[in-house]
């Protein structure tokens, strides 16, 4: 195992389950529109437990080259960049402090994690994914158990890598676009549920009064959210907005 895998590993160690874990905790809607269908994707369950790998999509094999047969979790971080590997380790490493510290671990489950890193294909050219992970379990501890993991190709869309990480919030949490990992860059914006219900509808390419209609407030209020919007995600109008949101899973 390379030593940056193996760096991996020693981040999740402390912090997965120690046990199995059974059914998955959310609804079978919060599954299907966790995937997020911008470019090409696949998706597996990974179980923290023992890191086992299931619910493999056949596209993950086609994408890749990997064999189907003797595949296992280790293929799948051995694809990584090596040049990104060391953001991935940070990024989780810095998602486990920021739950601790900002949110409450406990509410993990309600959280869909996003941030983008390049990853050999096939043709073992390296080009850019979008990383979604959704927990579907964790024990009473707070372990992790299992996790749904998404994986978009995003290089129509743009080369250029943030390197920052966002965190959707499902069921009602507020959502954090655009964490940076600078600990001298402590700060960090909040994306209400109506703001990211907002960003979603304009994304549909619905128009002020349309969004009113649907959320049942005044095209006045929705104008107020989308400059508020546009202010917190620091885009410079609407286009830029979607694009950004694209690449961060939002939509």
């Amino acid at each position: 195992m390379l030593p940056e895998i193996q760096n991996l590993h020693d981040v999740w160690q402390t912090n997965r389950t120690v046990q199995t874990t059974a059914s998955h905790q959310i609804s079978f809607d919060d599954l299907t529109n966790s995937i997020i269908s911008t470019g090409p994707f696949s998706f597996y369950i990974i179980d923290f437990f023992d890191m086992s790998l299931s619910h493999i999509s056949p596209s993950l094999f086609e994408m890749h080259g990997f064999d189907p047969d003797t595949i296992n979790f280790n293929d799948v971080l051995g694809a990584i960049h090596p040049d990104d590997i060391d953001f991935v380790v940070k990024a989780e490493a810095f998602l486990t402090k920021f739950f601790y510290e900002n949110v409450g671990r406990e509410k993990l489950l309600n959280y869909k994690i996003s941030y983008s890193h390049r990853c050999r294909i096939e043709n073992g050219e390296y080009v850019l994914f979008n990383h979604q992970a959704l927990m579907l379990t964790m024990d009473d501890s707070g372990g992790y158990g299992k996790s749904l993991n998404i994986h978009t190709r995003i290089d129509h869309l743009s080369s250029f890598n943030t390197y920052k990480i966002s965190l959707i919030g499902l069921n009602g949490e507020p959502s954090f676009m655009n964490l940076s990992l600078d600990e001298e860059n402590k700060e960090f914006t909040e994306f209400s549920k109506r703001e990211i219900d907002i960003i979603k509808l304009i994304g549909d390419g619905l128009n002020n009064t349309e969004i009113a209609e649907k959320l049942f407030i005044s095209p006045l209020t929705v104008k107020k959210h989308r400059n508020n919007i546009l202010t917190k995600s620091d885009s410079k109008n609407t286009a830029e907005l979607i694009k950004n949101c694209i690449l961060q899973g939002v939509i």
